[in-house]
């Protein structure tokens, strides 16, 4: 089985300078965990979790103890936390492949590129998963 039968084909990216504050609106209205992040020519140069923006984020923010400088680290830019050159597929590759790198280094998801390096697709391990459901 290759990855195309199986990634999640809508990508949703965000750019180099984008803002925290751009990506956690994303987050908190959608229903997935990663974002990719491409460069000018639109290539993938990272990637950005909800676990990224969590760590980086104040806690206090959206809450009665928030302070101005709480609210600053909305302003950080999405290259200051990305996951740069991040493990990738292409959609010709094997489903063991996939599993194999998931488990080996640990991660929740792969970008699928093609041979420009332009994102095609996005493989969790919830797409494994719901594929071995079937």
């Amino acid at each position: 089985m290759q990855i195309r039968d199986i990634m999640t084909k809508r990508v949703v990216t965000v750019e180099l300078d984008d803002s925290l504050a751009v990506v956690k609106q994303i987050f908190d209205s959608m229903k997935f965990h990663h974002l990719l992040v491409l460069d000018a020519e639109r290539k993938l140069c990272g990637v950005i979790s909800d676990r990224d923006l969590l760590r980086a984020l104040s806690p206090f923010i959206g809450t009665l103890s928030e302070h101005t400088r709480d609210v600053a680290t909305l302003q950080k830019r999405v290259h200051q936390i990305m996951t740069r050159a991040p493990i990738t597929l292409a959609p010709e590759d094997g489903l063991d492949d996939a599993v194999r790198i998931l488990l080996e280094r640990r991660v929740s998801c792969i970008p699928v590129v093609d041979a420009a390096f332009k994102p095609v697709g996005i493989l969790s391990w919830r797409d494994v998963l719901r594929r071995l459901r079937v």
